[in-house]
């Protein structure tokens, strides 16, 4: 009983023992609850929605950073995102957030992996969380490589777990994926329904089912450059994967979406990317969404380069300007035409990229916040939207790049690369005919569009999940452009390394409380190929 009780978090547990629309609300006492009460459909939804504060808040700015989609307003501010741009502190202390953040969350999955499945009673809660456990778990190995995990998340029975190889914890989650989809397909009749505790599908086990083959895919793509025996098992899971989800056409077909109630009285209770990036419950103006704006780098892309940059990797978006840059980022008018202004990563005032003739710049659009909502507040739409885990145009473009390398096994190709587009540009509230005008523009682009050679379309699929992820999960992003070098990534101005790290440092609390398996890595290791670098990037 005491190890049950270490397990679950209490913040997770406050936020969980309390009606749909107080699940955010972490001012109880952790002390009134007996951990006999405490069940999976109790933990359930405050798990997956304190997982996702992390998502919507340091790891949308470490993406969006990191993918050059977002500056500083240099004009008015002096000292923003130094480490992030010169690249000169990627150390321990370095976004640790995400690691700590995970680990401490993922435990009340596992927790609920455990809790006694009495006659398949909790088979359903079983399922979800085994999903969730391997969806935040594959971030720990993308951005970290080797991790605790046969011996992490015993709470006091192991203080110090030791580190397991990469790409056996890959196999053993994508086990774990494939574990959850047949608990599903046994929908054993004893099952709990999840109803509103399942704050995700409400209850749809069939759209988790979708979820779990979805992510699944994500797991064996970035596994596509391995070689030998790893391959051999990539090829196998991938024909197995082919057959269950009907060559790719049974994945996601909606946006993966979280909210466990979110609402604009209190701070605790609005989206946190909302409250982080925009605006509080009293609807004042927080410093992130003062200083934060478009970078020059995707105003480039957005504006269909109009100011004509001579880089080559941009002369694929002349004269195509995108209807989702207004959604993404605020209409500024320069040279007397409205268009993103961005600023580049690393400049200061009066260097180029930060021009001294018009000091009002691009910041984060309405659109990522409100969709296409016409009527309400910003502030009580905003605070009340839902966070994404994953995408409908991440799910699509998945399909599209299984379809281009594995045609045997995963069709339509173009049909999911054209039908991300469409439901990036629906997230945003951008204008429908001219997302459809948009797609058939770009249609004889190589590297925008789906035309040319392989390599070509590989570049869009890419370029298309850069834009989509933007705002929506650049984390992700991040790590599909360390898998691919795709799209065109150019460092900060200011930047002291030639590219941007391939992973990141274990964080302190691991060096303080686990010194004697902690690998000993040092900051320029991840800025290069190595034995340190996730498994499936070493090629």
């Amino acid at each position: 009983m005491n190890k049950f009780k270490y397990i679950i978090s209490s913040l997770i547990v406050t936020a969980s023992l309390v009606s749909c629309d107080k699940y955010l609300d972490i001012n109880e006492n952790p002390n009134d609850i007996h951990a006999e009460n405490i069940t999976p459909e109790l933990i359930f939804p405050g798990a997956v929605a304190q997982s996702y504060r992390i998502q919507g808040t340091d790891m949308m700015e470490f993406g969006n950073l990191m993918m050059n989609s977002w500056a500083g307003d240099v004009y008015h501010y002096g000292g923003l995102y130094s480490n992030e741009f010169s690249l000169s502190a990627v150390n321990s202390q370095f976004y640790d957030s995400i690691w700590n953040e995970i680990y401490k969350n993922v435990n009340n999955f596992v927790a609920i992996e455990n809790y006694p499945n009495v006659n398949h009673k909790q088979d359903n809660y079983v399922a979800m969380a085994k999903i969730m456990k391997a969806y935040y778990m594959q971030y720990i190995v993308d951005l970290y490589g080797d991790a605790p995990y046969t011996e992490a998340f015993k709470g006091q029975d192991n203080l110090a777990p030791k580190y397991d190889n990469d790409s056996d914890i890959y196999k053993s989650l994508i086990s774990t994926l494939d574990d959850a989809v047949a608990i599903i397909n046994l929908a054993d009749a004893n099952a709990a329904a999840p109803g509103s505790k399942d704050i995700v599908f409400a209850g749809d086990m069939m759209k988790w089912k979708a979820f779990a083959q979805t992510v699944k895919l994500r797991y064996l793509l970035r596994m596509s450059k391995v070689t030998g025996d790893l391959a051999t098992y990539r090829n196998a899971q991938l024909s197995a994967l082919s057959a269950s989800s009907n060559m790719g056409q049974n994945l996601i077909a909606t946006d993966v979406l979280e909210n466990p109630g979110y609402v604009s009285s209190t701070n605790d209770k609005q989206n946190p990317f909302f409250r982080n990036y925009y605006y509080d419950s009293a609807g004042n103006e927080v410093t992130n969404h003062i200083v934060v704006t478009s970078s020059e780098h995707m105003a480039i892309a957005l504006n269909g380069n109009n100011l004509n940059n001579p880089t080559p990797e941009y002369q694929k978006f002349n004269g195509t300007v995108d209807p989702r840059r207004f959604r993404l980022f605020t209409s500024v008018t320069y040279n007397s035409v409205p268009q993103v202004k961005g600023v580049r990563q690393g400049a200061t005032s009066g260097q180029p990229g930060a021009p001294t003739d018009n000091q009002v710049v691009s910041k984060l659009g309405n659109g990522n916040v409100v969709g296409g909502a016409t009527s309400g507040s910003l502030l009580a739409l905003g605070s009340a939207r839902s966070g994404v885990l994953m995408s409908l145009a991440e799910g699509k473009l998945l399909l599209a790049e299984a379809s281009l390398k594995y045609p045997a096994l995963f069709t339509g190709g173009q049909a999911a690369f054209n039908a991300a587009i469409t439901a990036s540009g629906a997230w945003l509230g951008a204008n429908a005919t001219q997302m459809s005008a948009y797609v058939a523009n770009i249609a004889a682009k190589p590297g925008l569009g789906w035309t040319g050679t392989d390599a070509q379309k590989m570049e869009a699929i890419m370029t298309q999940k850069w834009i989509a992820l933007t705002n929506v999960n650049p984390t992700e992003m991040y790590i599909e452009y360390n898998r691919t070098e795709l799209p065109y990534n150019p460092v900060a101005v200011n930047a002291v390394k030639t590219r941007r790290p391939y992973r990141l440092v274990y964080p302190n609390s691991e060096y303080a409380t686990n010194s004697a398996n902690v690998p000993n890595i040092g900051s320029d290791v991840v800025f290069s190929k190595n034995q340190y670098t996730p498994f499936w990037n070493q090629n």
